[in-house]
């Protein structure tokens, strides 16, 4: 227990000290003074008229522009690695639109959560039956929130290609009436703090409404063993990793403890390899708005992690599996996880993480049921603050979570083996 908890000390210690480091400079990220009360005064007549985002009036040019939207979305929505690509290429072309690049970092967080399920160690802890049913779930999250977000993201785009707003259009897609206020705010202004901590209400609430409360999901899922049995070991992690910020990379010993060395070999404790956060609880909305803040506040208040956030996302393409930004440790070939990497240094055998496309088949989304989410304003007080982390470095935190589920495996392997034995 003590060698666990110095372990722990020193992994916090280290976080702390790399989080200042890459906090420096910091840039200027803070929303609207008046932000909630103003839309408070926009939201309550709708509200008070009990409209729920009932379809505009769409002339034959409107019509032909959502229907070639509604066919963009669908195609990219095709799986998660399309949706990852598509966020990206919004945000390179309108880089005014912070969020886009959020969606971007935590889409591929998606894909490593689903890749994981058919990866080295979940297998050996959850049935087959419980993976397909936790991918279904991070699938429909992944797919209703693009199916949601990227018809804003290309009115926006239309709205710049005409030299007018295009909002209007937005009921047409089903968005809630909540955002039509905050995308003609931002059109006039260009203020990017607002609309960002808009769209991850938005979009928070609609997978509060069409998974996390739905009964299909709630009973079987969020309410099953294996997903509880998945938060003790702190899975629920996005990380960002970082390019450019250092030449360090990231190895584990045999005791579990994750250092930073040099490519040379030798130890590095000023390099960082990712950035990130723990959500605690996923079936709390509050709680998932005010983490998708955090994330959002850790990238755009700190240059360095910005920078260095792009960096990486430009440079290597999403497949889903972790070997793109962890090489050292994770294989996405078949087979070549029961060979020790040469590269890793500690005759360690590399963990299998398959790409996206070798782990699961496409799963079309289906229908949607109606209904607008925004039922009172109580949500407008995540407008009254917006916060950078003090502590976000996740690289020691993260290959140890990895570790932990690594032990957790082993040791159920070991149980069952020791189950099957015959008795002497």
């Amino acid at each position: 227990m003590t060698g666990g908890l110095v372990k722990g000390a020193a992994i916090k210690g280290a976080a702390l000290l790399e989080s200042v480091r890459l906090a420096r400079p910091r840039s200027s990220l803070r929303l609207p003074k008046g932000i909630a009360a103003w839309a408070e005064s926009e939201l309550s007549e709708q509200i008070n008229r009990g409209w729920r985002g009932a379809s505009s009036h769409l002339d034959a040019s409107n019509a032909s522009l959502v229907a070639c939207i509604r066919g963009e979305t669908e195609a990219y929505n095709r799986n998660n690695v399309t949706r990852t690509a598509a966020y990206m290429e919004m945000y390179k072309a309108f880089p005014e639109l912070h969020w886009a690049l959020l969606a971007h970092l935590v889409s591929r967080n998606g894909g490593w959560n689903m890749t994981d399920l058919q990866g080295a160690w979940l297998p050996k802890l959850l049935t087959h039956r419980d993976r397909a049913t936790l991918f279904g779930m991070l699938e429909s999250c992944n797919a209703l929130i693009f199916r949601d977000a990227y018809p804003q993201l290309r009115l926006y785009a239309e709205s710049r290609g005409a030299g007018r707003s295009r909002f209007a259009l937005l009921p047409a897609f089903g968005v809630s009436a909540f955002m039509r206020p905050f995308w003609e705010r931002f059109w006039i202004e260009r203020e990017p703090a607002a609309l960002t901590v808009a769209l991850i209400v938005n979009e928070q609430h609609v997978i509060e409404r069409r998974v996390v409360q739905d009964p299909a999901y709630k009973d079987t899922v969020l309410g099953s063993a294996a997903f509880k049995g998945m938060r003790p070991l702190q899975l629920q992690q996005v990380v960002v990793p970082l390019g450019g910020v250092g030449t360090a990379r990231l190895r584990l010993g045999e005791s579990g403890a994750a250092r930073a060395v040099a490519p040379d070999g030798g130890e590095s404790t000023a390099d960082s390899v990712l950035a990130g956060r723990v959500l605690e609880s996923f079936t709390n909305v509050d709680e998932r708005i005010a983490f998708g803040k955090s994330l959002y506040a850790m990238l755009f208040a700190y240059p360095k992690v910005l920078g260095g956030a792009l960096a990486f996302a430009e440079t290597v393409g999403h497949t889903g599996s972790r070997a793109d930004y962890w090489p050292e440790r994770f294989t996405a070939g078949a087979g070549q996880g029961d060979r020790a990497k040469e590269t890793n240094g500690d005759n360690e055998r590399a963990w299998y993480s398959p790409r996206l496309a070798d782990a699961w088949p496409d799963r079309p989304l289906g229908s949607v049921s109606d209904g607008d989410w925004l039922v009172d304003l109580n949500v407008l007080e995540h407008f009254r603050s917006l916060r950078a982390p003090i502590v976000f470095v996740m690289t020691h935190e993260h290959a140890f979570g990895q570790r932990k589920l690594q032990a957790a495996a082993l040791a159920l392997e070991g149980i069952k083996r020791q189950a099957s034995r015959p008795e002497a």
